[in-house]
C-alpha cells in the first residue's frame, strides 16, 4: 500500500520550487512584461509606476512563497493532507497560470490575480495552520 505522505510530500515541494522559479524568472525578466502592460505612447512616470507595482507584488509572492517553504521544510505541515493538497493545487495552478504570464505577455493587472489566488491563499493556511499549532499544541 502507498502511504499518502510519499506522493504528496514530493508533489508539493516541486510546486513550490516550480512557482518560485517561474517567480524569479518574471522577477529577472520584469523590464518585458512592464513594456507589455503600458501602451505604445507611454511616460517616465507610467513605466515607474508599473515597475514599482510588478516589484512590490513579486516580492510580496517571493516572501509568501519562502515563509510556506519553512513551515513545510521544517515539518510543521508537511504531513497534513489538506494543508498539503490546498498548496499543491494552487501552486500547480500558479505555474500554469505564470506561464501564461509570460508567453502570452498577459496585462500587468492579471498577476494580481494570479498573486491572491495562487501566492495569498496557500500562504494564509499555511500561516493559520501554524498559528494554531502555537497557540493551541495541537497537531
Amino acid at each position: 500500500m502507498v502511504y499518502v505522505a510519499d506522493s504528496i510530500v514530493p508533489a508539493r515541494f516541486l510546486t513550490l520550487t516550480g512557482h518560485l522559479t517561474i517567480t524569479l524568472l518574471i522577477f529577472w525578466a520584469k523590464d518585458e512584461s512592464i513594456k507589455v502592460c503600458l501602451p505604445p505612447d507611454h511616460t517616465p512616470e507610467d513605466y515607474e509606476y508599473k515597475n514599482k507595482e510588478l516589484t512590490v507584488g513579486l516580492s510580496i509572492a517571493l516572501g509568501l512563497i519562502g515563509f510556506e517553504f519553512l513551515g513545510f521544510l521544517f515539518g510543521i505541515t508537511m504531513f497534513m493532507p489538506m494543508v498539503s493538497m490546498i498548496s499543491i493545487s494552487c501552486h500547480a495552478s500558479a505555474c500554469v497560470l505564470l506561464a501564461y504570464f509570460i508567453f502570452d505577455k498577459w496585462d500587468c493587472r492579471n498577476y494580481w490575480w494570479v498573486f491572491g489566488t495562487c501566492s495569498a491563499v496557500p500562504a494564509l493556511t499555511e500561516a493559520t495552520v501554524i498559528f494554531t499549532m502555537l497557540a493551541f499544541r495541537k497537531l
